[in-house]
């Protein structure tokens, strides 16, 4: 499971009840987020909250740093809207006046993704995740967010308002302001001992919200006129006008002590993730004992002992035909996949953004990149060498046709309808066209070319019937050998184990150390007949 980071939606805050509230996040509306796993689209209904009242309202994801909490939830159409009552600590304080000032304007949601699959768009597509937290952002990335109220501290309404003066003689002047009528004032002359704890006590009862930031004014720039003139009266020896020209020619780079660069919460990495390859793998759950298991098979091809029972046409009175059937297993190893970091407690504490979830992240990201390079190597090692084609799109149209009819023959009926191809053959296919020029794989809008559709904004795609699968960690470089290959998903078998996290505190040295690891078995049936690989030599 993985922990999603989404910029949803903007907000409304409430100046009266000091809450702030809001859409979280749209569902059932296909609107494509941006997150730390990239495009991201929740379906209706997706999005699980076991208890509103536990949910955290943060700032900038920072678990450090709670201003709030949920009161309600709600699920409309077009997603969750939520209303947050924010603490009387600093930091709710500060949430709420930035609110207040449009400083923050967006919602984000932190929420565990249970299950999701990608779509032909190239982004992910939600169906099942647990909402963990909620947290103030300062730009929201949903175009439908609007904003709405923002809140803070009850104050008591009365039909009339009177304001009691005390003047320095104790004359009282009393006030009354009527909503129908002109302001009528009557004054006594007759002289009233004050209650001096009367004003003080209301003004002390008085709501006040007070910021704890505030946005200091730019010095206003001079023009070139300006510093011309400076310029001369320095020269003559004007004080004021050698200052203002020492002043205008500093810059940034000679007071960088003054000029902190500020820091924002976004980590950029160009760490792909993803296993491309296990779409065009028949998947299932591994056994739980043992380093190795066997699979029972009946090969009848060239290479094999095996024997296959016989039916025959038989005469009247004649013994039927007999063929003793004989069959033998394979053996299918089972391999470990691991990765250790190390990291120190002071990393694990004082880390913004939160060293811990992006090294897990990446950790993750690493895993899928390992275990898909061991089916794409399981499908150079067993795979079936095609027939020999050329780097054209007639040499592609030969491959597809030739080496699909190889594989239904080779493995007894399996469909071999996955077109696996490096970034390099993606970029040839989407390149391909016919002899006016048009191209021979693209789409646009409802329109699709005869031959599929191939295009830069999606990793998927249709290749003369086959499901065109990218994948970025195949290592081959251009249009080469096994650069591409056609897969039958039922002659290709996969068991995994779920990943499971160990994480050691050292006392020693005052360090953690995190170990990803997981279990991976890769079994091409029927000799590998279900996989061709792209020959080119």
């Amino acid at each position: 499971m993985e922990t999603l980071y989404i910029e949803a939606a903007s907000i409304e805050c409430s100046e009266e009840r000091r809450e702030i509230s809001g859409k979280i996040v749209p569902m059932g509306t296909g609107e494509i987020g941006n997150t730390n796993l990239g495009g991201v689209v929740f379906e209706a209904g997706s999005i699980e909250i076991d208890d509103p009242s536990k949910i955290k309202l943060l700032s900038q994801h920072d678990m450090k740093k709670p201003v709030g909490r949920m009161v309600t939830a709600t699920v409309r159409p077009d997603g969750i809207y939520a209303t947050f009552k924010l603490s009387r600590s600093t930091g709710g304080n500060d949430a709420l006046v930035m609110a207040q000032e449009g400083l923050v304007s967006g919602l984000s949601i932190g929420a565990e993704i249970i299950a999701s699959a990608p779509s032909r768009e190239g982004h992910t597509v939600v169906t099942s995740a647990k909402l963990k937290e909620v947290s103030l952002v300062t730009e929201p990335a949903f175009k439908s967010a609007q904003v709405l109220e923002i809140a803070a501290e009850e104050m008591e309404a009365a039909t009339s308002t009177k304001e009691k003066t005390t003047t320095i003689n104790t004359v009282i002047v009393e006030t009354e302001i009527e909503t129908e009528s002109e302001p009528q004032v009557e004054e006594s002359t007759t002289p009233v001992e004050a209650p001096a704890v009367e004003a003080a006590a209301q003004e002390a009862a008085r709501p006040t919200v007070a910021a704890s930031h505030y946005v200091r004014e730019r010095v206003a720039p001079i023009s070139g006129a300006q510093y011309l003139e400076a310029s001369i009266k320095s020269a003559l020896g004007d004080d004021e006008a050698r200052r203002v020209v020492r002043a205008a020619d500093d810059s940034t780079s000679t007071n960088t002590g003054l000029t902190l660069p500020q820091h924002l919460n976004t980590f950029i990495t160009d760490t792909f993730s993803g296993r491309p390859a296990f779409e065009a793998a028949t998947r299932q759950a591994l056994i739980d004992s043992g380093m190795s298991f066997t699979v029972p098979r009946l090969y009848t091809n060239a290479s094999s002992a095996d024997v296959a029972p016989t039916v025959a046409d038989t005469n009247e009175g004649a013994a039927p035909s007999e063929t003793g059937m004989t069959s033998a297993y394979d053996t299918v190893d089972i391999n470990k996949f691991s990765g250790l970091q190390r990291v120190s407690f002071e990393l694990v504490d004082r880390s913004s953004p939160a060293f811990m979830e992006l090294m897990m992240a990446e950790l993750r990201k690493a895993y899928e990149k390992a275990t898909d390079a061991a089916l794409l190597a399981a499908f150079v090692a067993n795979g079936t060498t095609a027939a020999t084609t050329a780097a054209t799109a007639a040499g592609l149209q030969s491959f597809i046709s030739v080496e699909g009819a190889a594989a239904y023959k080779g493995t007894g009926g399996d469909f071999a309808n996955k077109l696996v191809a490096s970034t390099d053959q993606w970029a040839a296919i989407a390149g391909y066209a016919d002899s006016t020029g048009r191209a021979l794989y693209s789409a646009q809008g409802a329109t699709q070319n005869a031959s599929g559709n191939a295009v830069a904004t999606s990793v998927v795609g249709g290749v003369l019937g086959t499901d065109l699968i990218v994948d970025h960690n195949i290592a081959a470089s251009g249009i080469v050998d096994n650069s591409a290959f056609l897969v039958a998903p039922s002659s290709v078998y996969v068991w995994e184990s779920p990943t499971t996290q160990l994480r050691v505190n050292v006392l020693t040295s005052g360090e953690i150390e995190i170990n990803l690891y997981g279990y991976l078995a890769i079994y091409l049936a029927k000799s590998g007949k279900g996989v061709r690989k792209f020959n080119l030599t």
